[in-house]
């Protein structure tokens, strides 16, 4: 046998426990200990939640493990969502749960039945001395783990806090559903979890913004009087019946993550390595899949650290899925108190899809009756998705809630649009979008991005939009034209995006200018000139005679661009207004110039065409614009007569660390919503029509805005529609593309197979 002989692990729940089960029965003669500070009953908390996927990882690698879980575990289907008297239940679910105790035992049965050496009400030695002495060193030492602390430089890890507390209890009796259950009391709103985990037990979690823990009396150095307070406070939940705790205590959840998992003969897994939040019920399950695939590559490589470098090749991936969505759902129940004035089954709804991986489509399969009153409770006519339920702003009404989002073409010549744009926008109108977007527009030729960027400061310029909205208007009948206004301020004069993003030019640069003389990227762009009073009214003129044009020209809808570190954002975002007038300080101030242009765009602009503005909702960087910004902003903009907000992030600066994944950024655009009770257009990696319909229908969002996708496919909407199977006014084909809207039929996949066997020559 080959591989790590002697192994020490650092902990004994159920991530450290399961790697030497599974490390002792893949090589019997393995010497593997393990030490538990704790005594073997103890534990904290009571219920652990296993997917389907993990448990057949379970019974493929060890029977024994998998069959004895099998035979205590209790499963169900429904969730129940209680908010305001009203009880929402959502059915095909499937879960499966069994005490966390009970779960030890087991692994601590399976451990001493193969030989491994565990050592309860034992401090474990650092992790560098048993490196010291031992082939593999795992840390399954949780979320505080000391071997993760002593050895920071190398693993490098970063831990956040959060904005609630919670505290882990049990009821003495077993729920038939998992239950969340929303209190709306004096102090603020709480909210309960929990769910059944045997036959005569659930596991309950209270939890609560720390604000509003303080304001209950929760911070009493006595848990316990807190804990009969919890169950006054859902009491209806508990049937009038207490509830019980285990050393409980309120906690903040921490956010774990590392840059690196390995260090030498040492590998973190569990929660030493990652965590993610209780509300999605991960925690034991990364545990468990962490050792899994550790043993897995320890048996399958060919030396230690290839067997280490492809375990966290393996997992990272996974367990980073998992925390973006636990974030996603950390962050829903954090906002909790924005969405309890929805409607019930739209909170509902809103609740079971928080996390992005519950989605519109499988929740109609997996509870059509469900998801048909969420349909009809939105507004969406018989047999249509929610994404072509039409909206209306003032005058203008869109036939569907799809947008195809502002993009660069950087192909006009001085600012006039060609036949490359007449294609782009027309494709995309052809293609059934609700609402086409020109790119941004440029203001003045100084305020162009490249010089291939659009412009509407000429007449020529003028006549060749109206070329492009005369053929929207004309061949897609019902389509919408839009047109983003902006000014590129200190990140104007550069090069064409395929020739260098961001980087000027090589000849013909153009001076540059900015609400302060801070360049883009120091010694790479140029320096901008701060505007004074002059150069404020110049630039408020040349966007009211962009307006005007944009009038002229016909277009539906003008949406002033305030993102994206060009001009107006400029203003916005404290990181690059360091002006100390009357336009730089406070919030209030960096708001002023901003909307004195939206002010000149709105009186010019016809009344009953409705005005958005684009924001960046934060810089993704210390110290810059904040979600809270961002929903002051929004306000200002509201008050002073936006009909929507296009809510985008960053690109404000070139250090921002953005936190990338599928809809990224439609937690900013579902805040602002949920608060000012505003329209909005969500945009960033919304990939899918099932993401759009989950958006709409969840209240998050009123229009969804997708670029890449229709660079992909311009007849995206028409195909998300024969996707569906809808056929109704919010996609009609074009009558020359009719004969299109089936899916083409493709070669044979069902020839009959060969029945008879024929040897012989």
């Amino acid at each position: 046998m080959t591989g790590p002989q002697r192994i020490a692990v650092i902990g004994g729940g159920p991530g450290g426990l399961y790697a030497a089960a599974l490390l002792k029965r893949l090589g019997p003669d393995r010497d593997i200990t393990l030490w538990e500070r704790n005594a073997p009953d103890d534990t904290f908390g009571f219920g652990v939640v296993l997917s389907d996927e993990t448990l057949g990882g379970i019974e493929h690698a060890d029977p024994v493990v998998h069959r004895a879980l099998q035979r205590e575990f209790v499963r169900w289907d429904d969730i129940d969502i209680v908010h305001r008297g009203h009880t929402q239940t959502s059915g095909g679910h499937g879960f499966a749960a069994l005490g966390r105790r009970r779960l030890l035992e087991i692994l601590h049965e399976r451990c001493a039945g193969l030989g491994v050496d565990l050592r309860f009400r034992t401090q474990a030695p650092p992790a560098a001395e048993l490196a010291a002495t031992h082939d593999l060193v795992i840390a399954a030492d949780g979320v505080h783990s000391a071997t993760r602390d002593a050895h920071e430089d190398s693993f490098r890890p970063r831990i956040t806090g959060h904005r609630c507390r919670y505290i882990w209890l049990a009821a003495d009796f077993a729920l038939d559903a998992f239950r969340f259950e929303i209190a709306e009391t004096a102090y603020g709103v709480m909210q309960l979890h929990a769910y059944p985990f045997s036959q005569h037990a659930s596991t309950v979690i209270v939890e609560m913004r720390e604000e509003v823990w303080r304001a209950a009396g929760f911070d009493v150095p006595d848990p316990a009087e807190s804990v009969g307070q919890c169950a006054k406070v859902f009491a209806n939940a508990l049937g009038h019946r207490p509830l019980r705790s285990n050393n409980s205590a309120w906690l903040t959840f921490r956010t774990v993550v590392n840059d690196h998992w390995s260090h030498g003969n040492t590998v973190l897994i569990g929660d030493a390595a990652h965590t993610a939040h209780f509300s999605i019920g991960s925690g034991t399950k990364l545990a468990v899949e962490d050792a899994l695939a550790l043993a897995a590559c320890v048996e399958e490589q060919p030396s230690l650290p290839a067997a280490l470098a492809a375990y966290e090749s393996e997992r990272r991936p996974v367990v980073e899925s998992t925390q973006r969505a636990a974030a996603a759902s950390l962050r829903w129940f954090e906002e909790l108190g924005t969405y309890v004035d929805q409607p019930p089954r739209q909170f509902a709804f809103n609740l079971l899809t928080r996390s992005r991986r519950v989605t519109h489509d499988n929740l109609r399969l997996r509870d059509p009756a469900f998801t048909a009153g969420v349909e009809e409770e939105f507004g969406c006519p018989p047999g249509t998705p929610p994404m072509f339920t039409p909206l209306r702003l003032r005058g203008l009404e869109l036939r569907n809630r799809v947008v195809a989002s502002p993009m660069d073409m950087y192909s006009a010549t001085d600012g006039v649009p060609g036949d490359f744009h007449l294609v782009h926008l027309g494709a995309r109108a052809l293609g059934g979008a609700g609402l086409v977007m020109t790119e941004m527009v440029c203001v003045s030729p100084e305020g162009r991005i490249t010089p291939g960027c659009t412009g509407l400061y000429t007449d020529e310029q003028g006549a060749a939009w109206t070329r492009v909205t005369d053929f929207v208007h004309t061949a897609s009948p019902g389509t919408a034209i839009g047109v983003q206004l902006g000014h590129s301020g200190r990140k104007g004069s550069t090069r064409l995006m395929w020739e260098g993003i961001d980087q000027p030019l090589d000849h013909g640069n153009w001076p540059v200018t900015a609400a302060s003389p801070l360049p883009y990227a120091p010694g790479v762009n140029q320096v901008p000139h701060a505007l004074d009073r002059a150069g404020l009214d110049e630039v408020r003129e040349q966007f009211a005679a962009a307006a005007r044009r944009a009038d002229a020209c016909g277009f539906d809808l003008l949406e002033l661009h305030c993102a994206h570190g060009y001009l107006l954002s400029g203003f916005l975002s404290p990181l690059t207004n360091q002006r100390t007038d009357a336009y730089g300080g406070p919030l209030a101030h960096r708001l002023r110039f901003p909307l004195e242009v939206f002010d000149t765009v709105r009186e010019l602009w016809p009344d009953d065409r409705p005005m958005t503005v684009r924001i960046s909702a934060t810089d993704w960087a210390e110290g810059g614009t904040t979600a809270e910004d961002a929903v002051e902003i929004a306000r200002a903009f509201v008050a002073h007569g936006a009909d929507a907000i296009d809510v985008s992030t960053g690109q404000v600066v070139p250090g921002e660390r953005p936190e990338y994944g599928r809809s990224y950024q439609t937690p900013y655009a579902d805040r602002i919503r949920n608060t000012l009770c505003v329209p909005v257009i969500a945009v960033g990696a919304i990939s899918s029509w099932d993401d759009v319909n989950s958006l709409l229908l969840a209240g998050r969002a009123d229009l969804c805005a997708l670029a890449r996708p229709h660079l992909y496919d311009p007849h995206w909407t028409l195909h998300a529609a024969a996707e569906q199977g809808y056929t109704g006014p919010g996609a009609p084909w074009p009558l020359p593309y009719r004969a299109g809207s089936r899916t083409p039929p493709t070669g044979r996949t069902d020839a009959p197979k060969p029945r008879l066997s024929l040897g012989g020559a």
